[in-house]
């Protein structure tokens, strides 16, 4: 008799550990994971670097030629803060720290003139889809030192 229980216990403990391992008929695979989106690529950016020589701060290249993407970064190799503003107020950089890179900024493809508002005489320019530079116009213009544009 005491046999027979054991048994019975043994069984249902089989049953319960089946159970909780998930070896039921309950059983339920997880889904195959979906396919994830594939990224859409950043276009690469054309860099200017701002840079500090023989006591001028300057842009180099000067002008820049972009690519058909017609995307530009600031690179800031100085040792202040600059913010770069576009002539026509299409694009404005925010602070660009001293090490630091602006974000890819867009541009039009007629190219556009740009100054550093916290240091008006530095001025540059974005050559246009055709290669020509605009005529720069304007105050930020006409303070350029010599060497400068």
């Amino acid at each position: 008799m005491r046999l027979v229980r054991l048994a019975g216990c043994g069984a249902v403990s089989v049953m319960l550990f089946t159970w909780a391992c998930g070896g039921g008929s309950g059983y339920n695979p997880s889904p195959s994971p979906s396919p994830s989106p594939t990224p859409t690529p950043t276009p690469a950016a054309g860099t200017v670097v701002i840079v500090r020589a023989q006591g001028n701060r300057s842009f180099n290249p000067n002008p820049e030629t972009l690519g058909s993407d017609r995307m530009v970064k600031f690179q800031n190799t100085d040792g202040t803060v600059h913010r770069i503003v576009a002539n026509d107020a299409s694009f404005d950089s925010g602070n660009i720290a001293p090490g630091a890179t602006s974000v890819s900024i867009p541009v039009g493809s007629d190219g556009v003139n740009y100054h550093c508002s916290i240091h008006p005489s530095m001025v540059g320019a974005i050559s246009a889809s055709n290669g020509n530079t605009p005529p720069c116009q304007g105050q930020y213009c006409s303070e350029a030192p010599a060497g400068t544009r």
